[in-house]
């Protein structure tokens, strides 16, 4: 009798992204911890905004970083789209950018205005 190598999967990594708001953090226009419960209070698990329990934790790390890990699928895309929605809601779009650094990194930047330039 043969022995039947059974295929084992390899353990998916959970996604993992960080935010990086130490610029506008640092001139002190955007209150970390706001942002934080923000994120918290309206990322959806099945249609349910507010209820992460331990599929998904947010941690802050120091006043520039923002960390989100999920257990469960969790676009980058969607990560972007909140945060706009954030300085959107705080007045801040006009002044911050969104832009990505890393596969798994944002990070919050300010538009150039070069007062040269004729529009």
């Amino acid at each position: 009798m043969t022995r039947v190598k059974s295929k084992t999967q390899p353990r998916k990594l959970w996604p993992r992204y960080k935010i990086n708001v130490s610029v506008p953090a640092g001139d002190k226009i955007l209150d970390v911890s706001s942002f934080e419960k923000f994120l918290h209070d309206r990322i959806k698990i099945n249609g349910v905004a507010g209820k992460l329990g331990n599929t998904i934790v947010i941690k802050r790390q120091g006043n520039s970083v923002i960390d989100i890990t999920s257990k469960i699928d969790l676009s980058k895309r969607y990560v972007k789209y909140l945060t706009k929605k954030f300085l959107k809601k705080n007045m801040l779009r006009d002044w911050l950018r969104v832009v990505s650094t890393d596969k798994n990194t944002y990070k919050l930047k300010y538009y150039n205005i070069n007062k040269d330039q004729i529009a």
